[in-house]
């Protein structure tokens, strides 16, 4: 037995595959039913009466008995009754039954006995392959899935509101399409139909005006000729006008997961179904099955229908057992028989035809591909792209039985459609007061958001008029539109991964405020065109891989830069051969120029003879092996960064001693042996990064650079840091970590009065010179990791140091008396001024921080 549970779920899809059924399979299922009752009348009629009636034709003997053994005539002879006709045959019963079952199986045709058999097997194996490609496993699991999806698309809200857009745009472009002037007796009154309709797209109805005016819908569209034309005619309506699509469509939040769910669940199914034909070519051979079944049951049934006879002759071999050799036979059923076989040739004709229809229909349809031409036109569904295979065959056999159905389908098959749905869920997600509360203030005081891997840009951020900075990362549909305009405090924008379309509205507006661009890209091609038009720019930042020949893709349009008559910097991060000769076209107005090559060899470097306003100059990880000789043209440079380099030898400084500007120079992480004395023609230094290089010495010259006040050379191989330092009386930051130092010159204290930070970490110091006391400003000191076995007394006059600026083992630090590491370590209100002074140096070693916040104990530590 089976429960009702198991039952329903059978029945409920026995008539879901209903609706992929054509209306020549409903027809063909039809016809089989009646085959099938045919045959199972033939079959009944046939185990009823399964026999023939025989009478002997001839006498084969003749009769032997004796008169006198003849029965005795009866006493009483009924009166008036006159003697009885025909052939006296003197046959028993039982001899009848005999010959009849004889004769019934040698005298009576084949087909008259397996007749009805046969029809009845055929009429199951054409039920059983007639839904055979529904039920086969390779394609029921597909057909399934596509009616699950299906019944989801009919019952989402999405859909119905989607069809209600359609419906709306569809009736707006109508009316627009009315002829303008009307016959003045019969003004037709255009209104729309409720968009309840089953059809998704809603046609208009023409009614009578009503004879008052006052009786007409607002709704209505009435043409200006006709309102004319009479006296008491209503005013002329406005034009109608599209809804927004916020207003059209809404959904609340657990409707649009689930519409966002069965979009993907589609984009699945679609990808499956499209990736092979399996259905379509058991369909196509089911069709061929049953054509050549029908054509092999017509050619060996039709011959056998002049077969079916009343009369029969029989002739018995047991002649002994009956006295007759021949009988005359007549079979009951044989009227019967021809009859239903008629019936059912008939209906088997009509079967094979309805196959041979259906293969024509193959043959000549494109069923491997479906596209919904009557949707093109629908601005609200858009173009969708044609389907193919599975898919198409399935939406071909669909639209046999309701071509609705696969237009509610289309809705989760169109991308504007599911667009339009990410841009709902994302207004709804992503409203203005969450925008809000993810706004944060970076360190330079300036409101920041940054939004992550999102569908599209949500229009609420064109709301936040305090916005200063925006960072988009990862959005792959992102759009400024003229909403952008609201966005007052828009100065720096942030593109990683992200290319976003500008309406021309918008592009008016960031031409005109945005001030520094930052792009993050992975080809070059990724780089939107109308960043080299935002004439208001000041600086552009370019991170990603160029390609193509001197490193630049043929896609990014450099020449377009010539309309940037404001930009101030440009920073370059990727993979350059050659400095472009494009930038030549903002040369008169580069400020600063960074190119970070990312250990590139940067080959031609002579377009930088023509940036002669640049003051900043930084060509980091670029191979250089030398000074490059177009710096000579950099008479403006102040700070020159060549860090990251394989510079071995500086003997072109001598050829920067016009740089009479020059303020600032970075050549540390480099491979610099010797610093030559032509280092001394460089007056204007104040700031000289020579970390981690390969030095052993120091050349005299060094010295002689009074305005020098920040010296680092930390990671070197020093040895002795030579007396003459004491000459740098300006002083405020010397680095030395990571050296081979085991003393520090004895005057160091007593000549560098402005000395502020001073890190001696991972040298060999046995001591420390005295005259330490004399470093009032000193507000950081590092000696971790020496050979020091005590710490003068002298630090306690220190007062910068106060707070834990004195970085020490603690081990070391109690060599101190007590109340001097007391006072060491406890907080002073003079850190607050301390920290100040140390900001005034622009220190690029140490950040900005209160001593009581540094935590790292030298140069080669932070790098490492």
């Amino acid at each position: 037995m089976f429960s009702l549970s198991e039952v329903a779920p059978l029945n409920h899809h026995q008539n879901s595959c209903k609706l992929l059924k054509p209306w020549w399979e409903v027809f063909m299922d039809y016809l089989v039913v009646l085959m099938l009752m045919v045959s199972v009348l033939a079959c009944t009629e046939q185990l009823s009466r399964d026999r023939v009636v025989c009478l002997p034709s001839d006498l084969a003997v003749r009769n032997t008995r004796d008169p006198e053994d003849a029965a005795p005539p009866p006493l009483h002879v009924p009166v008036n009754i006159g003697p009885a006709r025909g052939r006296r045959t003197h046959l028993e019963h039982q001899q009848y039954v005999y010959v009849s079952q004889v004769c019934y199986h040698k005298a009576l045709p084949a087909c008259s006995r397996v007749f009805p058999y046969v029809i009845l097997l055929q009429s199951l194996v054409l039920v059983a392959g007639g839904s055979f490609w529904l039920y086969f496993p390779l394609t029921s699991s597909r057909i399934e899935q596509f009616l699950a999806i299906l019944a989801k698309c009919c019952e989402s809200p999405w859909t119905s509101q989607a069809l209600s857009l359609a419906a709306h745009q569809e009736n707006i472009r109508q009316a627009k399409r009315q002829p303008q002037r009307l016959p003045p007796s019969s003004p037709p009154v255009t209104r729309s139909v409720s968009s309840g309709s089953n059809s998704p797209l809603l046609k208009t109805s023409s009614v009578p005006p009503s004879p008052c005016p006052s009786t007409l819908s607002c709704n209505s569209t009435v043409s200006s000729a006709s309102l004319s034309s009479g006296d008491n005619a209503c005013p002329p309506e406005p034009p109608v006008m599209q809804k927004s699509h916020r207003q059209v469509m809404s959904l609340d939040k657990s409707d649009g997961e689930e519409a966002r769910a069965l979009f993907e669940r589609v984009r699945k199914f679609r990808s499956h179904c499209e990736s092979s034909s399996v259905t379509f070519k058991v369909y196509l051979a089911q069709t061929l099955f049953k054509l050549l079944l029908v054509t092999l049951i017509v050619s060996y049934t039709a011959p056998l229908l002049g077969s079916v006879s009343f009369h029969h002759i029989c002739r018995l071999e047991e002649v002994h057992l009956s006295g007759y050799a021949a009988f005359e036979c007549v079979h009951p059923l044989s009227s019967l028989l021809r009859v239903l076989l008629v019936a059912y040739m008939t209906l088997l004709g009509l079967y094979g035809l309805l196959n041979l229809y259906t293969l024509v229909w193959v043959s000549h349809s494109c069923l491997q591909r479906y596209s919904f031409p009557s949707l093109e036109e629908l601005d609200s569904l858009g173009r969708i792209p044609d389907l193919r295979n599975d898919l198409a065959f399935l939406l071909h056999v669909l639209d046999q039985y309701d071509p609705l159905l696969s237009q509610r389908l289309s809705v989760f098959l169109s991308p504007v459609s599911e667009s339009r749905l990410l841009e709902e869920s994302l207004e709804r997600c992503w409203g203005e007061d969450k925008l809000h509360a993810m706004t944060s203030v970076d360190a330079d005081g300036c409101s920041r958001l940054q939004l992550v891997a999102l569908p599209r840009l949500p229009s609420a951020v064109f709301t936040l008029s305090q916005l200063q900075v925006l960072e988009l990362e990862l959005i792959l549909d992102a759009r400024f539109t003229a909403q952008v305009y609201n966005m007052t405090s828009l100065r720096e924008l942030h593109l990683h991964h992200c290319c976003p379309s500008v309406d021309p509205g918008a592009h008016a507006v960031l031409q005109e405020r945005l001030e520094v661009l930052q792009i993050t890209f992975a080809q070059a091609s990724q780089i939107p065109n109308w960043a080299f038009s935002l004439r208001g720019l000041h600086e552009l930042h370019l991170s990603g891989r160029f390609s193509g020949e001197g490193g630049v893709g043929h896609s990014w349009a450099l020449g377009s830069l010539r309309q940037l008559r404001q930009l101030r910097v440009l920073v370059i991060r990727g993979l350059l051969q050659r400095i472009p000769v494009e930038l030549c076209e903002v040369a008169g107005s580069l400020v600063r120029l960074e190119i970070h090559n990312e250990d590139t060899r940067l080959l031609a470097l002579t377009g930088l003879k023509r940036m002669v306003n640049l003051t900043e100059l930084q060509l980091r990880a670029c191979q250089l092996q030398r000074l490059p000789s177009a710096l000579l043209a950099l008479t403006n440079l102040q700070m020159l960064d060549l860090q990251h380099n394989s510079l071995r030898t500086l003997e072109e400084l001598l050829s920067l001693a016009h740089l009479q500007h020059l303020s600032s120079l970075k050549l540390a992480f480099n491979q610099v042996l010797t610093l030559p004395h032509s280092v001394g023609v460089l007056r204007g230094l104040e700031l000289l990064d020579l970390s981690n290089n390969h030095l052993r010495s120091l050349p005299p010259a060094l010295f002689t650079l009074r305005r020098l006040r920040r010296l680092l050379l930390a990671g070197n191989l020093l040895v002795e840091l030579p007396p003459a330092v004491k000459e740098l009386k300006l002083l405020t930051e010397l680095d030395l970590s990571g050296n081979r130092l085991e003393s520090l010159p004895s005057d160091l204290f007593n000549s560098c009065l402005e000395l502020r930070v001073l890190n001696v970490a991972h040298n060999s110091l046995g001591s420390l010179p005295g005259g330490i006391a004399a470093l009032k400003r000193l507000s950081r000191l590092d000696l971790r990791s020496n050979r020091l076995e005590e710490l003068p007394a002298e630090l306690g006059c220190c007062s910068g140091l106060c707070g834990g600026a004195l970085l020490v083992e603690n081990w070391l630090l109690l060599s101190l008396q007590p109340h001097i590491r007391d006072f060491l370590s406890q907080s002073s209100s003079s850190r607050a001024s301390c920290s100040e002074d140390l900001s005034e140096t622009d220190s690029d070693s140490f950040s900005h921080w209160p001593p009581a916040h540094w935590c790292f104990s030298s140069a080669l530590e932070s790098q490492i």
